[in-house]
């Protein structure tokens, strides 16, 4: 078991040195061709395919009849700010248990799990199963050439079930899965109330743009959360009284979570099933940033000419994330706003489920409590957002995704990070999967 884990040490930390950030365009081709070369190593037949933003490392290969496709990302977030980081974000490192490193967990710690269990397996049972994998390099960035990749090379992915990037244990240790993801669209509210700065005596007289942006924010939701915008919670799909059932058995993990983030409370004060409801299956808003003005130390007097804040819709099945801004636009202008500007950042992605009762989901159930020796929890859906909705709605299989991450592994800031002993039976669960999937037992 120890020459496992160090083999899967060498591999990571030769991935983690590559600082493929697709926000900044970084070491993308050698980020993809590194993970071509692993995956050659498996045994697979790799291939870049471009035309599609960054290249797309697709492979596949192995015996069988069955097949089972691995969705991966090879790049990361930038790692500012770099001053709070403890060890340099693009070195692993090994401290206390924990693997540092930019990428530990999102994603290439997952893929190395993936890499490693399908070692294991060909290691104890003879062969490789059949697999593909695809793995992508705009993730980060909002995934927006995957859909077009995955409607053209439909007919070559096509598999029985896809294991979803990442996953782990909960807030309590617990190992969980998932069978979907949220949809998301990102926008830019802007807002200009006078050709240049001025001086703060015209607050007067002057419109203020941080004052205008403000209550138009302040008018897309409610004081517990809820979406003021007229027609927007229309398309929303009714929970199935499977999906009500795996929700109500979630175990209350909102006081533990709450104290790992370090928030009052919640809100509206949700919990048990009330806040697992709202957090994985109903849409929110969210303001990411609000900018204007002077920030600087001491004092300026000065009305800032304009304003401008950006934020996010987290969308469940049916909502249309190309839908949203209009409704967007339509709100703002009825309570008066029409000198409110939106700007769609970046394509949105659709929001996705699996169908619960596939028998794959009960598969990968049943994989993690082999291997943890606990009961694992089930999520309809994630409340974050990924591509997903192109590979069911192309592929018709079902998606799962269970990984070696945990709550606190600062996923997409400084210090990231994932325990060993995560990696170590995540993994396992992993070759569990497999053996259940491809051999029946």
């Amino acid at each position: 078991m120890r020459s496992f884990l160090e083999e899967a040490r060498v591999l990571l930390e030769e991935l983690v040195a590559l600082p493929t950030v697709s926000a900044e365009g970084r070491a993308l081709e050698e980020g993809a061709a590194k993970v071509a070369e692993v995956l050659q190593d498996l045994g697979l037949k790799a291939e870049l395919h471009r035309g599609y933003g960054p290249p797309v490392v697709y492979a596949e290969g192995g015996e069988g009849e069955r097949v089972l496709l691995f969705y991966n990302h090879y790049d990361v977030q930038p790692p500012d700010p770099l001053e709070l980081w403890e060890t340099e974000p693009f070195r692993l490192v090994e401290r206390d248990g924990l693997w540092y490193g930019r990428g530990t967990h999102d994603d290439k710690g997952e893929l190395v799990a993936r890499v490693m269990a399908l070692r294991l397996f060909q290691e104890k049972h003879g062969f490789l199963p059949r697999v593909k994998f695809v793995v992508e390099g705009e993730e980060e960035v909002g995934s927006p050439h995957l859909a077009d990749y995955v409607r053209d090379k439909k007919d070559l992915l096509k598999s029985g079930a896809i294991v979803w990037e990442a996953g782990g244990v909960d807030a309590k240790g617990r190992p969980y899965l998932y069978a979907g993801l949220k949809g998301i669209v990102a926008l830019e509210l802007r807002v200009r109330t006078a050709a240049f700065d001025l001086h703060s005596s015209y607050g007067a007289v002057v419109e203020n743009p941080i004052y205008r942006l403000s209550r138009a924010i302040a008018s897309l939701r409610d004081e517990e959360g809820r979406v003021l915008i007229p027609g927007f919670y229309d398309r929303v799909r009714p929970l199935s009284p499977k999906e009500m059932e795996v929700l109500a058995e979630i175990p209350d993990e909102s006081e533990a979570l709450k104290e790992a983030l370090g928030v009052r409370d919640f809100l509206g004060g949700a919990r048990n099933l009330e806040f697992h409801q709202r957090l994985y299956a109903e849409p929110c808003v969210n303001v990411n940033g609000f900018h204007s003005g002077y920030g600087g130390p001491g004092s300026k007097t000065v009305l800032p000419a304009e304003a401008f804040a950006k934020l996010d819709f987290r969308l469940v099945p049916d909502q249309d994330p190309e839908e949203i801004p209009e409704l967007l636009r339509r709100h703002l202008e009825a309570q008066g706003f029409h000198d409110v500007e939106v700007v769609v950042l970046e394509k949105g992605e659709h929001p996705a489920r699996s169908d619960l009762s596939h028998p794959f989901v009960g598969l990968a159930q049943r994989a993690l409590e082999e291997a943890f020796g606990a009961k694992a929890v089930l999520y309809p859906n994630m409340a974050g957002s990924g591509p997903m909705h192109p590979f069911l709605h192309h592929l018709g299989a079902p998606a799962v995704g269970l990984g070696v991450g945990y709550p606190g592994s600062r996923v997409h800031s400084p210090n990231e990070h994932i325990r060993i002993r995560d990696f170590e039976r995540g993994t396992l669960a992993l070759l569990r999967l497999l053996e259940l999937y491809f051999l029946g037992s």
